[in-house]
Order: C-alpha cells, then sequence, then structure tokens
C-alpha cells in the first residue's frame, strides 16, 4: 500500500523521540501498512488495534501504553492516508470519543461528503 501523510507520523516520532517504546510501534505501523494490501487481507488481520470508526474506510490505530492514536483512511486504489496522530488526550478533545464527533470532523475538513 501506498502511504500518504507519513511525514504526520515521523513528525509525532520526532516530537517524542524518548520514547523509544512508542517509535519502535509507529516504525512498526508505517511497515505494516506499506505491506498491506485490501484485496489479500483483513486490516485487522495484521493490526489487532484497529478500529473501524467510518464505513468509508477510516481507522484508529491505537499504538502502544501511550495510548497515540493514528486516524488512516484505507481506500481500494492502494493507498493509505495519515490523516490525524496525536495522544489519547488530544483524541478526547477533538473527538469526544464519539464516531457522530468523528465523522462532523471528516466531513468539516473535507475527507467525506
Amino acid at each position: 500500500m501506498r502511504l500518504i501523510g507519513k511525514k504526520i507520523l515521523l513528525k509525532l516520532k520526532k516530537k517524542n523521540i524518548g520514547n523509544l517504546r512508542l517509535c519502535k510501534e509507529i516504525d512498526k505501523l508505517i511497515i505494516d501498512l506499506e505491506k498491506f494490501t485490501t484485496n489479500e487481507k483483513n486490516i485487522f488481520d495484521i493490526r489487532p488495534d484497529a478500529d473501524n470508526v467510518h464505513r468509508d474506510g477510516y481507522y484508529f490505530f491505537d499504538l502502544d501504553f501511550h495510548r497515540t492514536l493514528i486516524l488512516v483512511e484505507l481506500d481500494d486504489d492502494g493507498e493509505a492516508t495519515i490523516v490525524w496522530a496525536g495522544s489519547h488526550k488530544e483524541y478526547e478533545t477533538t473527538f469526544k470519543n464519539n464516531k457522530t464527533t468523528i465523522e462532523k470532523w471528516l466531513r468539516k475538513n473535507g475527507y467525506i461528503e
């Protein structure tokens, strides 16, 4: 899969450079997403931490005990787009632990209609 927005993950990694466990988890997510193909596997087979938050292919991944969350869009054209990344606290502030709020955010930011 082609990974778009990888710089968001690299920026998160740089921000948390002292957290080796989290940095390894970010690297693993990058590898898993780049290897993943939608026609061969289900995302839950390779990433049990995936949480489908919207029917259009948006998933949150919960990395490490740090509770870092990554919002990714997986499409049928072989692209994974990193849409958002942050701590669990930032997630709660932005998305209120609510799929309706996630959908509103995606719509407001032009990801869905």
